[in-house]
């Protein structure tokens, strides 16, 4: 496997890439993808990296796996490319985003995109839901605007979750969370359900940044994630340090 990652995250990570792990993980993703089917496509293993440049990272929200089924996956956690129907757990993400915004979702319009200094995307989210209330599934407008949609592991075999655990990966995303933590400031973590939190623990400058603990969007969860509040949170922390907030919808 080779990697071609974004420049910025190229060197913040550079160490990484040579060390004796990762080249075992990439040749075992390399065979992975010579003999069984593999998600996300190759071009889309580093897709939330391309489309969130370190130095343009001011939230990060932690998954698991990529999803198992064919055209789901596209390397941002939680997301799926559009005309894609919205998995569940997104479905619960958008109902508390306009439970917890206060939003009307019929008054939602595409805004024009702006810039920041450092010459980040901060708008022109192409609203999750079209101007005719159809959702859509695909999150990379959260992404140009800073949101880091990072999985746990970045492959998966088809209809196997977990099936590309414990190879690597995970090593490698908490160098990412831990370079984040370390070389910048006022970030927001979001982490939901067990799994996200246990990987945030000992990464994570609590007193640099802000991190959101809820129970997981999954249906699973019994709806214990409805009222979390991390939409609003989220923003107003980002509005203290001077940032623009995100357009969640």
């Amino acid at each position: 496997m080779q990697v071609h990652i974004e420049p910025s995250w190229a060197r913040a990570l550079s160490d990484e890439f040579e060390k004796p792990y990762f080249k075992e993980l990439a040749e075992f993703v390399r065979n992975e993808y010579l003999s069984q089917t593999v998600y996300p496509p190759p071009k889309f293993v580093f897709h939330a990296f391309e489309l969130t440049p370190f130095d343009c990272v001011r939230v990060v929200i932690l998954g698991q796996d990529p999803y198992i089924n064919a055209g789901e996956a596209h390397g941002l956690c939680f997301s799926v490319p559009d005309g894609v129907r919205v998995p569940p757990s997104l479905k619960n993400i958008y109902k508390e985003i306009v439970d917890d915004l206060g939003l009307d979702i019929a008054d939602e319009i595409v805004k024009g995109q702006t810039f920041n200094k450092t010459g980040c995307p901060t708008s022109g989210f192409s609203s999750s839901f079209s101007a005719h209330g159809v959702e859509s599934g695909n999150l990379e407008g959260w992404a140009s605007q800073g949101v880091l949609l990072l999985n746990a592991t970045l492959t998966v075999r088809a209809g196997m979750s977990g099936s590309h655990q414990h190879k690597g990966w995970e090593t490698f995303t908490d160098v990412v969370i831990k370079a984040l933590s370390d070389n910048k400031e006022h970030l927001v973590f979001l982490l939901w359900g067990r799994y996200a939190q246990q990987k945030g623990e000992g990464l994570i400058d609590e007193e640099k940044h802000l991190v959101l603990r809820a129970a997981h969007p999954s249906p699973l969860a019994g709806g214990k994630f409805f009222g979390c509040k991390h939409f609003s949170q989220t923003n107003a922390y980002l509005k203290r340090y001077g940032e623009k907030p995100i357009e969640w919808i």
